[in-house]
């Protein structure tokens, strides 16, 4: 990538990656002036896609998608909200103001290589720490919290004294007319990561009061190492589904459907593996690993064993019998479920001698 301009710059995560030393999930710019103008005048680029309002475009450069950002300046005369965008082509300083952490105010010219560090994320990722820029940061944009504490489950790092008391204020009187879209992506980012280490704060710290307000504590179960064994697909769903009330989420189907499949498990109890398979085998894997902060053994004792029990007989088989379609097929199917949990080896013969055994014809 050849992108050279004395007005352009590497800002935010690419520019603290690099400082770090890993990988980067975006190349982001930001150009003095007019982005969209500028963007217009690459030659090989490609305009992919233009946001008017926010002055931003997205091209593709030789096959790598581009995000480039005119400076602006923003405020937010609605908390919790998108800002307002003002200002366009305003200088890099006032530009790096408006974002959320020292870290990622950093911008690298593309012209000369300098790093430009207003605010001192140089020494804060030295020092491992998270810092906002101003102390209305949180109230401005409250999902900053939530991407607070994915930096620092991704980093290692931790809020310093002044951010985290912010923090703490913030959480004790939250605004709830905020943007839940944001918010999901935000959650979804973070617990996306798997980390136990991120839950425990999210509850120790009471962020997940942006969520709920109802008080929430949870059995010291290790989802993490669950997770990491049984792979489900939805994996943030799994850590923020716990919470007493989360439709307030902009949530799918499917996270829905989770979400409620746990709330009717929860206050099961199981006397028999029988018991266990039934519940646990309607419904998705991730209702499944949730309710291990209910009863781990159970959710261990389906997935490493149980789930794997099937049995071979089919309907045809049962019309064989003389059992007629219907209700009556999943009664016998039932029966023969619970002997083969109890013996796994049972083959298929054994099956439909168990069905003859109870088959009592026109009954």
């Amino acid at each position: 990538m050849n992108l050279v301009d004395k007005n352009l710059y590497y800002i935010g995560g690419v520019v603290r990656d690099e400082i770090l030393g890993i990988p980067s999930f975006d190349t982001d710019f930001t150009y003095i002036g007019n982005a969209i103008d500028f963007a217009k005048t690459i030659e090989h680029a490609k305009i992919l896609k233009i946001n008017e309002p926010f002055a931003t475009v997205k091209i593709d450069y030789f096959g790598n998608e581009i995000d480039i950002a005119s400076t602006r300046n923003e405020a937010y005369p609605k908390k919790g909200h998108l800002p307002l965008v003002y200002d366009i082509g305003c200088s890099l300083k006032d530009d790096v103001s408006r974002r959320d952490f020292t870290i990622n105010a950093m911008a690298k010219s593309t012209y000369t290589g300098e790093i430009i560090d207003y605010f001192n994320g140089l020494e804060d990722i030295k020092n491992k720490k998270i810092r906002v820029l101003h102390d209305n940061s949180f109230i401005d944009d409250p999902t900053r919290i939530l991407r607070a504490l994915k930096f620092r489950t991704r980093f290692g790092f931790e809020l310093e004294p002044h951010t985290l008391k912010l923090q703490q204020n913030y959480l004790n009187n939250i605004n709830y007319d905020i943007s839940y879209k944001r918010l999901k992506k935000e959650l979804v980012e973070t617990f996306n990561l798997n980390s136990q280490s991120a839950f425990k704060k999210f509850i120790d710290e009471k962020i997940y009061k942006l969520v709920s307000k109802n008080e929430f504590r949870v059995e010291n179960v290790n989802l993490e190492n669950l997770i990491n064994k049984y792979k489900p697909s939805n994996i943030w769903i799994i850590y923020v589904g716990l919470l007493p009330d989360i439709f307030c989420l902009p949530l799918t189907k499917i996270e829905k459907k989770i979400v409620d499949d746990f709330n009717n498990l929860k206050y099961k109890n199981f006397d028999s593996d029988y018991e266990i398979y039934k519940s646990f085998s309607s419904v998705k894997l991730e209702s499944v690993i949730m309710f291990s902060v209910v009863n781990e053994d159970a959710v261990k004792r389906y997935l490493d064993h149980l789930q794997y029990i099937k049995i071979d007989i089919t309907g045809d088989d049962l019309l064989k019998l003389g059992v007629k379609s219907g209700p009556d097929f999943q009664k016998y199917f039932d029966i023969v479920l619970k002997e083969k949990i109890k013996n796994p080896k049972l083959s298929k013969t054994d099956q439909i001698n168990i069905v003859k055994k109870c088959f009592v014809p026109g009954k």
